[in-house]
This record gives structure tokens, C-alpha cells and sequence, in this order.
């Protein structure tokens, strides 16, 4: 049996919760339970004797809420785990909400692919507790490892050179991995991300750069060299 993960979602504007109940909702096992906009309407369904919901998403500028008053009145109820989903970048506001213990902080605008990951890493934490009455230092290690490798990406995306965005990066990058061909030309990966060729294949020579990938001249049926880009696995292979 799918274990079935409850999810309140806390957001004044309704188009933006609309959105996140469908990214959550694509996620097998996550059920959104209701959609709130206000801080009294939160706290009055917590309080309601409903099931309590095992996550809530919370953004931090909801209307009758003073700053993070509502994240700590959920913190303290100690009844579910708390996504931070806002547009606020202060480092005041990601430390303080660290230091109460949010799963994870996520800056708007979300994407599906970066919301899908935390999810899963938030059923595998979650079935680790419930299957275990003990944890050994490598089992524990396992769970602070997601955080520790998203820190190190954060770390990594601040130090991008001029001309590369990290969410056309990281489009680029899933493309890569879903490669099932012998290696993909900048035109088929400007195709799929829906960006020139041009654009494409500075981010790919990027990748190249940092030996995320690797390329090489192929001629084809005319005789005209291309260049062709690999995932290293496949490369070596």
C-alpha cells in the first residue's frame, strides 16, 4: 500500500496555490488537503480536530501575519513539518526559519523539478522513521546528505560565469541525463528546452568546462563535422 502524505498549502495569491496543489498532486503518494490564504484560517483548521496534515507548504507574506508569527505558532504545535515556499531572499528570514527546523526553503518561482526532489527526499525521511526505532551514523548520514548536496549547489550556482543562468542550466543538464542516443547536437538540445542553438551550446561548452560532460567531432551522412555532446558514462563506455 502507497503511503499517503497529507499537505496543507498556505498562500494568499490562489493562481500561485492552484499551481503548487497541481505540482504537489503530480507527486505519487501527496494529497493536498486544503489550500488556506490567511494566517487565521490556518490556525483555525489546525486547531479544527481535522486530520492534522503531515507537511505544510508556507509562504511567509500572508496578509494578517507579522513576519514568521505563523511559521513559529506551527512550529510550536509540533503536529507537522514545515516547506518554506516564498519569494523572501533576506538571509534573516532563511535563518530563522533554519533554526526552527523547516525541512526545507524553497524561493518562488517554484519548479516542479526542484519541489518533485524535496518531496521524495521528504517520503524517504519519513519512511526511515517509521521503520526503524534506531539509526546507525551512515543511515544518519544519509538523511543530511540531500541538504549538504543542496548547499553545495547553491554554493556552485553563485559562482556561474556571465551568460549562464541556472534554470536554463539545469534544463540543459536534465536533457543530458535523458539521453538515450549516441550523443546530442546543440541544435537537439536547443529544441528541447526551446532555446537557439546558439544558446544551447553555451551551455553545453560550459559543461564540458567543469567535466560534467564531454564532446567530440562526428562527421555525418554528407560528410559535414558536428559536434556531438556525451554524457561522461556514456563517453567512457
Amino acid at each position: 500500500m502507497t503511503e499517503r502524505f497529507h499537505v496543507l498549502i498556505v498562500e494568499d495569491d490562489f493562481r500561485v496555490a492552484e499551481i503548487t496543489r497541481q505540482f504537489v498532486e503530480k507527486v505519487p503518494g501527496f494529497e493536498v488537503v486544503a489550500t488556506l490564504q490567511t494566517g487565521e484560517e490556518t490556525k483555525a483548521y489546525l486547531a479544527s480536530g481535522k486530520a492534522k496534515p503531515d507537511l505544510i507548504l508556507l509562504d511567509v507574506f500572508i496578509p494578517d501575519v507579522e513576519g514568521l508569527d505563523l511559521f513559529w505558532e506551527i512550529r510550536h504545535l509540533k503536529q507537522s513539518d514545515v516547506i518554506m515556499m516564498t519569494a523572501a531572499k533576506e538571509v534573516k528570514t532563511i535563518e530563522e526559519t533554519l533554526r526552527g527546523g523547516v525541512f526545507d526553503y524553497i524561493v518562488k518561482p517554484v519548479e516542479f523539478a526542484r519541489l518533485e526532489k524535496t518531496l521524495e527526499r521528504y517520503r524517504h525521511q519519513r519512511r526511515t522513521f517509521m521503520r526503524n526505532e534506531e539509526l546507525e551514523q551512515e543511515e544518519i548520514d544519509s538523511l543530511f546528505a540531500g541538504r549538504q548536496k543542496r548547499l553545495e549547489q547553491e554554493a556552485d550556482y553563485s559562482e556561474l560565469p556571465k551568460g549562464i543562468d541556472r534554470l536554463t542550466l539545469e534544463k540543459v543538464r536534465r536533457v543530458m541525463k535523458n539521453d538515450k542516443e549516441e550523443g546530442l547536437t546543440a541544435a537537439a538540445v536547443g529544441k528541447t528546452i526551446g532555446a537557439s542553438r546558439s544558446t544551447a551550446r553555451r551551455y553545453l561548452e560550459y559543461l564540458v568546462t567543469i567535466n560534467e560532460i564531454a564532446a567530440e567531432q562526428k562527421y555525418g551522412e554528407v560528410g559535414r563535422p558536428e559536434r556531438r555532446y556525451f554524457r561522461l558514462q556514456d563517453k567512457e563506455s
